[in-house]
């Protein structure tokens, strides 16, 4: 919306103001900038507020706005004088407006940096959270034209408005003057006000995605007239799987006397259904959908289900269709899941809906399924129904114009009917948010994800997003720390969903081994070694074993206090005749089963090889609720003696001493208590039983292969060691305080940046990027120019020998394999030698410029870096300089900021990480500084986002104490931070 000239024309209309915005119950409103072109939507709005209200805005009875009113809060210079409106369906249902004002109380301009504010919102709307969206963006707002402070006068009957001042979580005082009470918000946002803004975003995005999946009444738009069809085949599939609510089919193509539809009533038009709908399912071509979204939020839709297709999918002009379809679902208030959709589905038993091109409604179960990719869906649907698997929600979302990934993430964080979060996603559209979110989720339940398109450079047709241009690996990495199970493939997210599911999590790495195979027994073992598992040898049963020595060995296996979960691996058994026995399954399901049920709280997996009916036994044996929780002393705590199954013939298949390594190549932090058990939660000593499950414990998973049952494993051991990490968060060191001059820093990047014209930023010199990482305690040995062999003698002289010869032109910088480096020069003889053969083998001094450095201590040559990514933002990496980091790739990587257990782990998660701890010999080196070193760079980028890229190379970490010989700054202006502004819906 653009002004118009009455409005001062040096204040463009701010378009960056506007957002669209979840409200409280689910709903979506449009925050924007109030205009001239707004005087009678002002008027309507101010009509339909009762007195009440009106009273508690101007302290008077007020019963209509002046055209002097109207003028005064239509017209805004967007610095000084400011209005918002919110507004559904294209009319006002709230404002908010601040004056900037003097110490006097009067009209100011800059540098007055207070402002008066006042709030109104339609009775009707009253309850939705209106108010607080609008102080969230007020605020912003405000703190943007430099106003500090908000002074709001308030009447004290009016709890309401009291209410959303008191729980924004700014710093504010109070008082009481002349009948009223006199607020002030300090502005600057504070720990609580950002807990308390994305505490309501949390919720309020939940809430629409429930809206979504469970609607009091569903119509179908599109419904063909004829068998066959997308909308006739989800009308069939919400009447086969038992919908509670109310359903409609719709087509204004039926005839008028078309009553009903497959038993359901038939409409024309949602104008003629005398009910509320809640949902829409739209499956009509994409050029008649705006018709359809603006039926829909002319009576009322909450939200939308698009599966017609032929939008962004299609190239640029279909990506305008989407962005305009997402701008006029949200003008009235709904959220879309899709376009180019497959559909949602609820299992809960209150609901069972099965609003989806999916022919059969999954089973009852614990896990949540998101995926962006129909197809993807099916095969997932497909999959988990093979394994007998259930599940509590499914949402396909097609093209994700609008609800994501982010969205399933803040519903399933809160469902009680959801253990486990599945998600296959082919693009992040905030990865910032996607990041916290996912760390939060991940705290109470486990999330797993497939990442696709990883490797192909571009975002997928129909998926507009930032651009992120960190590699997979380090997205990979970013997701473990956030606590995220990352799997290659949709068989493997099965793989380990069904085990999270059903089974609690593991208090360790050890594994016990049991069945009646050898071979597979020691395919099993092996692959535990190769998942970093330690695996106990494995006790062979023996190919006679009944079901009834399963039972006996997994009970005392279960009890053995030296493993912390168990794999089962069978074959068919032979019977009394001799005969292999294949088909018996629901026997050996039903003992394994009992001898779980009477066990401590372990993970049992099975891993079979023809045994009909065997997998289908173990899902049945479950129950739609969690597993009965069983309880087990923890690793540390346990007895070490073996034990031996006494039922049955067995034997040990493997080397009486396990050759397992540790679980990191490093000494490792001590683990925090263990988590509560149940599918999710590892067992907890101190818990004590708890209450049986109403319908039994949970199913055994079933895996077809060793590696696949031994990976999901795995990956449960990594995941409970993170929950229980989690529970005692990371810290950052106090004394970093005390040697880190933050406003020196700042002082230094503001002249760098002022002398850079490119927006683009600069590089710093070598001399300017020692002084501004000195003000962070970051030491840089100096260098200094040698471009004749005298000025290095003379260098060599100041710095004292033995020095160091080297080239710091870009394309032989830290490259020693080229003979651009000369060490442990001794003297100036030596020295003068160095310098001719180095210009000799590589070209003229004013190609090499070389330096010369003082030599420092012998020790492990290391790479730390630190970088902001516009989508992902500030990254902090470590790894070994040269081929280790180079040529493989052994790099680990952690968000900033970092805490010192983020620092532990980075250096400890490389793969050549033994080289710092003494491998072969060697002395281990001043780990301890080297962790310092990252907290003090962490430090320097979280505070200073200007600094967008650090490079020390190489970072020499000895024995006692580090040397960072090179370092390379680069300063920008700071990319646009999303998830630090007010709540707001991404565009795409």
């Amino acid at each position: 919306m653009e002004p118009t000239p009455e409005q001062s024309p040096h204040h463009a209309y701010p378009d960056h103001w506007e957002a669209d915005v979840v409200l409280r119950d689910g709903g979506t409103a449009r925050i924007r900038p109030i205009t001239t072109d707004d005087a009678e939507r002002l008027v309507s709005f101010y009509e339909q507020v009762s007195d009440e209200s009106k009273y508690y805005r101007f302290f008077a009875p007020y019963p209509r706005l002046s055209d002097r009113d109207v003028h005064r809060f239509t017209h805004h210079d967007y610095v000084d004088r400011v209005g918002l409106a919110v507004t559904i369906g294209g009319e006002f249902i709230g404002t908010v407006r601040y004056d900037r004002i003097n110490d006097q109380g009067r009209p100011a301009s800059a540098p007055a940096d207070e402002a008066e504010v006042a709030f109104l919102v339609q009775d009707a709307h009253q309850g939705r959270g209106v108010a607080s969206a609008l102080l969230e963006h007020i605020a912003a707002v405000a703190r943007e034209r430099g106003i500090r402070r908000f002074a709001a006068e308030v009447l004290p009957a009016n709890n309401k408005m009291i209410k959303v001042f008191r729980d924004g979580g700014y710093t504010q005082r109070r008082s009481f003057e002349d009948g009223s009470v006199h607020l002030t918000l300090d502005l600057e946002p504070t720990e609580k006000s950002l807990a308390v803004q994305r505490g309501r975003e949390q919720r309020a995005e939940a809430r629409s995605v429930q809206r979504l999946l469970a609607p009091g009444s569903v119509a179908v738009i599109g419904t063909g007239r004829t068998p066959g069809g997308v909308g006739r085949t989800v009308l069939r599939n919400l009447l086969a799987s038992g919908y509670t609510g109310r359903t409609y089919a719709v087509n204004r193509a039926f005839d008028e006397g078309l009553a009903t539809l497959d038993g359901v009533p038939a409409h024309r038009s949602l104008g003629e259904i005398d009910e509320q709908v809640d949902l829409a399912v739209i499956a009509v071509p994409a050029h008649r959908v705006p018709e359809a979204v603006a039926d829909c939020g002319e009576h009322g839709v909450q939200g939308l289900v698009v599966l017609s297709a032929g939008y962004a999918e299609r190239g640029a002009e279909g990506r305008e269709l989407q962005r305009e379809l997402v701008r006029q679902a949200r003008s009235y208030g709904m959220r879309i899941i899709g376009p180019n959709a497959f559909g949602i589905i609820n299992t809960a038993e209150s609901v069972r809906l099965n609003a989806s091109l999916a022919p059969e409604s999954p089973a009852r179960g614990r896990i949540g399924l998101f995926t962006q990719s129909g197809a993807i869906g099916i095969a997932l649907l497909s999959g988990l129904h093979r394994r007998g698997a259930g599940l509590s929600s499914f949402i396909s979302a097609g093209n994700r114009a609008d609800v994501s990934g982010n969205d399933f993430l803040q519903y399933s964080f809160e469902d009680p009917d959801t253990d486990v979060a599945l998600l296959y996603l082919e693009s992040l559209g905030n990865p910032r948010k996607f990041n916290r979110l996912a760390r939060r989720t991940a705290a109470v339940k486990p999330v797993v994800v497939v990442k696709g398109a990883r490797h192909s450079g571009s975002t997928p047709p129909g998926h507009a997003v930032p651009v992120s241009r960190i590699p997979d690996a380090t997205v990979s990495a970013l997701m473990r720390q956030a606590g995220v199970i990352r799997v290659d493939t949709v068989t493997e997210m099965v793989d380990a969903g069904l085990l999270l599911a059903g089974q609690p999590l593991p208090a360790g790495p050890r594994v016990a081994i049991l069945g009646n195979s050898e071979s597979l027994g020691l395919l099993t073992y092996d692959a535990c070694l190769a998942e970093g598992l330690r695996p106990r040898p494995p006790i062979d049963l023996t190919t006679a074993a009944s079901p009834q020595d399963f039972r006996d060995a997994l009970a005392e296996a279960l009890a053995d206090g030296t493993c912390d979960a168990v794999i089962v691996t069978a074959i068919p058994w032979v019977g009394e005749n001799g005969e292999a026995e294949t088909g018996d399954g629901q026997v050996l399901a039903a003992a394994l089963h009992k001898a779980v049920a009477g066990g401590s709280a372990k993970p049992v997996a099975v891993v079979h090889v023809e045994i009909g009916g065997l997998a289908e036994a173990l899902a049945a044996a479950s129950s739609t609720a969690a597993p009965r929780p069983r309880t087990v002393t923890p690793a540390a705590d346990r007895p070490q003696a073996a034990t031996t199954p006494s039922t049955g013939p067995a034997r040990s298949t493997a080397p009486a001493t396990p050759t397992a390594p540790e679980a990191g190549p490093a000494p490792q932090a001590p683990t925090t208590p263990p988590v509560r058990p149940g599918p999710g939660s590892p067992a907890d000593p101190k818990a004590g039983p708890a209450p049986e499950a109403a319908t039994g414990p949970g199913r055994i998973p079933a895996y077809p292969a060793a590696e696949r049952a031994v990976r999901a494993l795995a990956e449960a051991v990594k995941y409970a060691q993170w929950r229980r990490q989690a529970a005692v968060p990371g810290k950052i060191p106090e004394f970093l305080d005390d040697t880190i001059d933050e406003p020196g820093a700042a002082a230094l990047i503001e002249a760098q940046l002022a002398t850079a014209p490119d927006p683009r930023g600069r590089p710093l010199t070598h001399d300017e990027a020692r002084e501004l990482l000195g003000r962070y305690g970051i030491a840089v040995r100096p260098t200094l120019p040698a471009p004749d062999p005298g000025a290095g003698v003379a260098a060599a002289g100041r710095l004292g020998y033995p020095v160091a010869l080297k080239t710091t032109a870009p394309h032989l910088r830290h490259r020693a394999d080229l003979g651009g480096v000369r060490l442990d020069i001794a003297d100036e003889e030596a020295l003068r030698r160095a310098y001719g053969e180095l210009t000799d083998l590589l070209g003229k001094p004013a190609e090499l410029l070389p330096v010369v450095q003082a030599m420092a201590p012998r020790g492990v040559d290391t790479v730390v870096r630190a970088s902001i990514d516009a989508a992902a933002g500030a990254v902090l990496s470590f790894g070994l300089a040269g081929a280790p980091s180079e040529l493989l790739g052994d790099t680990a990587h952690r968000l900033v900021p970092a805490t010192d257990r983020d620092a532990a782990e980075l250096i400890r998660s490389i793969r050549a990480a033994p080289v710092l701890f003494g491998w072969r010999g060697s002395a281990p080196v001043d780990t301890a500084a080297l962790e310092e070193l990252l907290l003090r760079l962490s430090r320097l980028v979280d505070d200073h986002p200007e600094v967008v890229s650090v490079a020390l190379e190489p970072v020499v970490v000895a024995p006692h104490g580090l040397t960072v010989l090179g370092a390379s700054v680069r300063l920008a202006p700071p990319p646009a931070r999303s998830d630090l502004g007010p709540r707001r819906l991404p565009n795409y």
